[in-house]
């Protein structure tokens, strides 16, 4: 069903007879994409041009095709997995249904409807404004984000409608696979798979229903588990209601864990089906995981449980990788989530403003070890759910999505909706309408019916005396953020678990900014920037002005006059803060003393190209942000926070399986290269722990390492602890600067690099400095660094793993936020014919992109 699709616009409101009969406007189309898509393959629309109105007109969607052959007894099922969003479909000028909910799957039986060959199958999306523009009720508080407020009456995503912070590519049409299926006597209709744990032993019930008179053409029908090569079986028993039932214990079972606590163990799940003739059919199933999941939500808390071992949720929400098409390949997507496992995040969260995700995102997330936050499509609305039409199409929405979600072992939460309960408070509805029982009651009491071994939770700011108090329950935590709070409120604020939290408008690398209208021309104040940086509609700010308020506080310049006088070095400063803020927020977070359980970011990855919220650019390379929050979430590592008056504290965390023997090493830095302290000390990690250690234990003498008492002049600039298995690999790294990043004067650090011989498409590149190097960033264009935007203590060398197309050959700069030069990458030292004429090799002016 990918072949022979056409496409056609059509008046709003056009005579349904009007577009088939006409031969004449109608578009091949290369499948059954979006209309955004389908023009953008096309080459006749995109991002980077002008908005079109997709809303405002109807569109036809026509395929011609043949029937499949079948034999005697079987059924043709033509199915339609997602279509959106005001739907009629049409076999041979015969109805089959209209869909007025985008989310909600579609199965149709066409046997008796099909013609041996030119069967015309007719798709009409009708257009969604004349809708918006019917008198409705008023909602009981409006959106910010949302430029038509009876959006909410229509069962449709968000994406594409909110200007504020996603391109203008609303969805139209089908968003998900159209099918041709032949099905015979042996289909299995339902299959219900629940796998739990009992003690140490797996267990798997299977039930499964056939259709019609199927039962009597089986002769029997076995589940298959197997992992490591080791296979068990279990014979199913049929069920006086229809169809097979049984149960498979597992002894011993391997746990599925998040990878950040262990291996997400899986099974590899199959029916055998054996017919009463003796042929056998068998039937892949998606992988098995056992495991246990609690929610401890007693006196405000808000804490995961896997294993019963507490888990620090630590990620982002996640956002479709294609804002055209809603759709990604499998391996797009795996890489997409191997990204975030790889910065030591274990939880994504589907947010209700985006839509369900396709099945290869589930499965990645099962084989990599990553919890899964799930919300149903509902956010910061006055959804009509009274509506008992509404209703029903909702819980069909909800039903089909349980179905296909709940045996997941990534399946972690089941959220009602995104920020419903926040908005209406803020917008200052009266504290009744803050809460709806189709979110507490009916949606809630569907979830234990269907998934009853995952927790659900109303909404994704819920909990406390208001919806988004932070030491209560969820929220969308801005304090460090939207909100401009000084970086201490991170843990000022008694945080206990952020749905979403840290937005900023997070500058990626230059090759994306090439990427904007305008490319590299286009600077952060042009109209062309602005209209992709993210914002609330109607606001007064957006959020480059929050991370410029954050270049200022952490750098102590004036971004403002920074930005026309010294752009690129505003951009390289602007980098470097959104990275500090989030790595000094989750050091906060993940100390052991904290009450935090869990902080996501907004978001994984950006929808478009510029400064956009994700900490991966929209092609999905790593921005400035991610490198910090690389090293803050590993499972084993050393964070350092600012006690006051108590001094600097060490954390070092353990969450893996494994006891681990550690070495710390401390040394204080002055005026860039000067010792002033050392101190070492070895400890024993014990698995799945976290310690705290006052810095100055590792010292002879007092030294005020946070310049919290202020006697006298800085006794250090720079603090830097280094954590090390015992035969001296370097496993982390944690910086203190007590006067602040500002305080280190622009000067030549003595930066060097150089790269070893590239081998299909690896390069090591050895970074080195004379004095401290704050900030440093590795541009090589056509090629990517495992480690990037890292601070580099005096006398200190970092090696650094390039990766780019094979016989590639690196050659670029290495530069620091603190340097007037940089260091220049190449291959081979450079031949320098006369001294006089060249700078040294190795040495090349700072240039204004940092």
């Amino acid at each position: 069903m990918r072949e022979n699709w056409s496409l056609r616009a059509a008046p709003a409101g056009a005579p349904a007879a009007t577009p088939p009969e006409s031969q004449s406007g109608w578009l091949p189309i290369a499948s059954a994409l979006t209309v955004a898509a389908a023009l953008r393959e096309r080459g006749e629309w995109s991002l980077e041009g002008p908005a079109t109105a997709f809303d405002a007109q109807d569109w036809w969607y026509r395929l011609r095709f043949d029937a499949p052959r079948t034999q005697p007894g079987e059924q043709i099922i033509l199915g339609f997995d997602g279509l959106a969003t005001l739907a009629e479909a049409s076999l041979n000028g015969q109805s089959l249904f209209a869909s007025d909910n985008m989310f909600v799957a579609h199965e149709c039986d066409v046997t008796a409807r099909l013609r041996p060959a030119g069967n015309e199958l007719l798709i009409r999306c009708k257009a969604l404004e004349p809708e918006l523009a019917r008198r409705r009720p008023r909602p009981r508080w409006r959106t910010p984000m949302m430029a038509h407020q009876q959006l909410r009456w229509l069962r449709t995503t968000l994406l594409g409608r909110t200007p504020g912070w996603s391109p203008p590519a609303p969805p139209v049409g089908p968003w998900r696979d159209v099918w041709l299926e032949t099905r015979d006597r042996l289909h299995v209709s339902d299959i219900r798979i629940d796998a739990f744990v009992e003690g140490t032993s797996g267990a798997v019930r299977c039930r499964l229903e056939l259709p019609g008179d199927g039962g009597d053409a089986i002769d029997s029908v076995a589940l298959e588990l197997e992992r490591g090569g080791q296979v068990q079986v279990q014979r199913l028993s049929p069920s006086p209601a229809g169809g097979y039932a049984g149960e498979l214990k597992v002894p011993n079972a391997a746990l599925w864990w998040p990878h950040t606590h262990g291996e997400p163990c899986l099974y590899h799940a199959a029916l055998r089906i054996r017919a009463a003739d003796g042929t056998e059919s068998r039937w892949e199933l998606p992988p098995v995981g056992f495991r246990t999941v609690e929610l401890d939500r007693a006196d405000g808390e808000f804490r995961f449980k896997v294993n019963g071992v507490p888990i620090f949720c630590r990620g982002a929400c996640w956002m479709p990788l294609d804002a055209a098409s809603l759709r990604s390949s499998r391996r797009a997507c795996r890489d997409a989530v191997a990204r975030g496992c790889a910065a030591g995040m274990n939880m994504l969260r589907v947010p209700g403003t985006t839509v369900y995700e396709e099945d290869h995102f589930y499965d990645a997330c099962d084989e990599l070890g990553v919890l899964v936050w799930q919300e149903f499509m509902f956010a910061s609305m006055d959804y009509p759910v009274s509506e008992p039409a509404f209703a029903a199409s909702a819980l069909v929405e909800a039903r089909q999505q349980l179905k296909r979600l709940h045996a997941r072992p990534c399946l972690t939460l089941l959220c009602g909706n995104s920020e419903i309960e926040q908005q209406a408070a803020m917008w200052g509805a009266p504290r009744e309408q803050w809460r709806s029982p189709f979110f507490e009651e009916t949606l809630a009491q569907l979830c234990a019916e269907h998934a009853p071994r995952t927790p659900y939770w109303p909404s994704s700011a819920h909990g406390g005396a208001f919806p988004h108090q932070a030491d209560a329950g969820t929220t969308s935590y801005y304090g460090v953020g939207a909100y401009l709070r000084p970086l201490d409120d991170a843990r000022r604020s008694g945080l206990r678990f952020a749905s979403e939290c840290l937005a900023f408008a997070n500058i990626p690398a230059e090759r994306a900014l090439e990427r904007m209208p305008g490319g590299l021309s286009t600077r952060a104040h042009h109209p062309a920037w602005k209209a992709r940086s993210p914002r609330d509609l109607g606001a007064g700010w957006d959020f480059d002005d929050v991370r410029d308020h954050y270049v200022g506080t952490l750098f102590g310049v004036d971004p403002r006059q920074l930005r026309y006088a010294d752009h690129e070095r505003y951009l390289a400063l602007g980098r470097v803060a959104t990275g500090e803020a989030m790595a000094a927020a989750f050091a906060e977070w993940r100390r052991p003393a904290s009450v935090c359980r869990g902080a996501l970011v907004l978001c994984l990855r950006d929808l478009w190209a510029g400064a956009g919220w994700g900490v991966l650019d929209e092609q999905g390379a790593p921005k400035a942000c991610y490198h910090y929050l690389k090293r803050a979430l590993q499972p084993l590592t050393l964070l350092l926070t600012d006690e006051g008056g108590n001094g600097l504290a060490a954390h070092v965390i353990n969450e893996t399986a494994q006891d681990r023997q550690l070495e710390i090493e401390l040394i204080a830095w002055r005026d860039g290269d000067v010792q002033v302290a050392r101190g070492e000390l070895s400890l024993l990690a014990a698995a799945r722990s976290a310690r705290t250690l006052p810095c100055i234990d590792l010292l002879p003498q007092f030294m005020d390492l946070s310049y919290a008492y202020r006697f006298g002049p800085l006794p250090c600039d720079a603090v830097v602890m280094t954590l090390r298995d015992p035969l001296g690999v370097q496993l982390a790294q944690a910086f203190h600067f007590p006067g602040g990043l500002g305080a280190q004067p622009r000067i030549d650090v003595g930066l060097r690099a150089s790269v070893s011989t590239t081998a299909d498409g690896v390069a090591q590149l050895l970074v080195a400095t004379e004095r401290l190097a704050q900030g440093v960033h590795i541009d090589i264009p056509g090629f990517e660094a495992d480690d990037d935007h890292f601070h580099l203590a005096p006398g200190t060398e970092a090696h650094v793993t390039l990766r780019g197309a094979p016989g590639a050959v690196p050659s670029g700069a290495v530069h620091a936020v603190n340097s007037s030069r940089g260091a220049r990458i190449v291959p081979e030292p450079p031949v320098v014919p006369d001294s006089s004429q060249v700078p040294p090799a190795g040495d090349i002016p700072a240039p204004r992109l940092a």
